[in-house]
């Protein structure tokens, strides 16, 4: 596969990781803090909606299966999907002018409409990308390729909606972004869809039930991996904004610091690819993983205004972020076995609906627990709270996908990663 056919197939993945990363992480910032929607009705919101968008995700999946046997059948659920994601993220950033009940109904019109395009987007995107080859090396490379723009899509949507808002305000600037979005979400559709590779069709088979496809065990445990460390990741993303506003007084330069994050997980990304190539895809994790935790850590260690220790932290915890990105897709194209390659839209439907779910989890367990334990935005006596679940909450997570990582390779051949990672040190 040419360089320039997988720059193609990735380009779609600048404007659909820039959707996701307002959703998650700047929508609770920009309507508790900005609308001053509660907290705790927000999470509530949040993560009813997402819980009910992950319903979807094998349905969608199955509905990949089955149009990738239609001439056009995936170029034109793309069309479609786009429509429909550029609309409700236009809806997102644009409310009215409405009290705190009427907001929080119009944040979950808004985001039913953008997470099933979405979603329609991503389960054809991903499924897109697993079938260009079946060699893992290969996967690996697609798979980075795609993180490469996605993390490019982030940095845009971390850098300029804070720069736009602090000059123009919340709701100019959060405008300005959405508008910017739908340009960009338009030219890399067109990309793709012009000079992306594609796999061949597949025969009109029967589509596997759902059971049949997860029945292989190695699937399952797969599945519960990601669950955890997906969910690792979201709840650091859920309250970084916070953090940085309350337990750190870095406000004003918020939007650097994620740049920074988010730049060095796209720096990082070749080295990953080769460290996995070297020791294998699951020993990279591990690496990852220790880093990231190292990092989240560190974290308690950083105080009021100090810059540079939280540049820091930034820099290892994206870095360690690039793991994240890379490694686990590429995890799950390798498990999909020649017998079930006819769903692989359906596996990953259970993809995306698992890294909902963990959103979902992130949001609804997160901002709830640490309004409990005494904490009050704008409140930075009160932020020693958000900063303990900041760091311990993330850290457990990153155990428990240690261990489902382990059941899925089984004690021995992990026993044997964990030794030459140490030997890495």
């Amino acid at each position: 596969m040419t360089r320039g056919g997988l720059a193609a197939y990735a380009a779609l993945g600048l404007p659909l990781a820039m959707a996701m990363l307002p959703i998650y992480m700047l929508s609770p910032k920009f309507y508790g803090d900005a609308l001053g929607v509660d907290l705790a009705a927000l999470g509530a919101v949040l993560f009813l909606v997402r819980l009910m968008d992950t319903a979807q995700d094998p349905l969608i999946g199955r509905l990949v299966d089955f149009l990738h046997r239609r001439k056009s059948g995936w170029t034109a659920l793309i069309l479609a999907a786009a429509v429909g994601l550029a609309g409700g993220f236009l809806m997102l950033f644009n409310p009215p002018a409405w009290g705190a009940q009427g907001l929080l109904a119009w944040l979950a019109l808004s985001l039913v409409i953008v997470y099933t395009a979405h979603s329609l987007a991503n389960v054809c995107y991903l499924t897109w990308g697993a079938r260009l080859t079946d060699d893992p090396v290969g996967r690996t490379r697609v798979t980075a390729w795609r993180e490469a723009f996605g993390l490019g899509g982030v940095v845009f949507a971390s850098v300029l909606p804070a720069a736009w808002a602090s000059a123009d305000g919340a709701r100019a600037g959060y405008a300005q972004f959405a508008w910017v979005f739908v340009g960009v979400l338009a030219v890399g559709l067109l990309v793709t869809l012009w000079g992306a590779p594609r796999p061949a069709p597949e025969k009109a088979d029967a589509l596997e039930h759902w059971r049949e496809a997860l029945a292989p065990a190695a699937i399952r445990r797969l599945l519960w991996f990601y669950l955890f460390n997906a969910t690792s990741v979201a709840v650091p993303a859920t309250l970084v904004l916070f953090v940085m506003d309350d337990a750190l007084g870095l406000q004003a330069s918020a939007g650097l610091f994620l740049g920074l994050y988010f730049f060095a997980g796209l720096a990082a990304l070749p080295g990953w690819v080769a460290l996995s190539d070297r020791i294998g895809k699951e020993r990279a994790w591990l690496v990852g993983a220790l880093l990231a935790s190292g990092a989240l850590l560190m974290t308690a260690s950083v105080g009021q205004g100090d810059e540079m220790r939280w540049a820091i932290v930034c820099l290892l915890s994206g870095t360690a972020l690039g793991a994240d990105l890379a490694l686990p897709p590429a995890m799950l194209a390798d498990a999909i076995g020649p017998a079930h390659r006819r769903s692989t839209g359906l596996y990953f439907g259970f993809w995306a609906l698992v890294g909902k779910l963990s959103l979902a989890l992130a949001a609804g367990l997160a901002l709830p627990l640490v309004r409990l334990l005494g904490y009050q935005p704008g409140d930075a006596s009160s932020a020693h709270a958000l900063t303990e679940v900041y760091i311990l909450l993330p850290v457990a997570l990153k155990v428990a996908a240690g261990v489902a990582l382990w059941l899925h390779q089984g004690p021995l051949k992990f026993t044997r990663a964990v030794a030459r990672t140490k030997g890495l040190s």
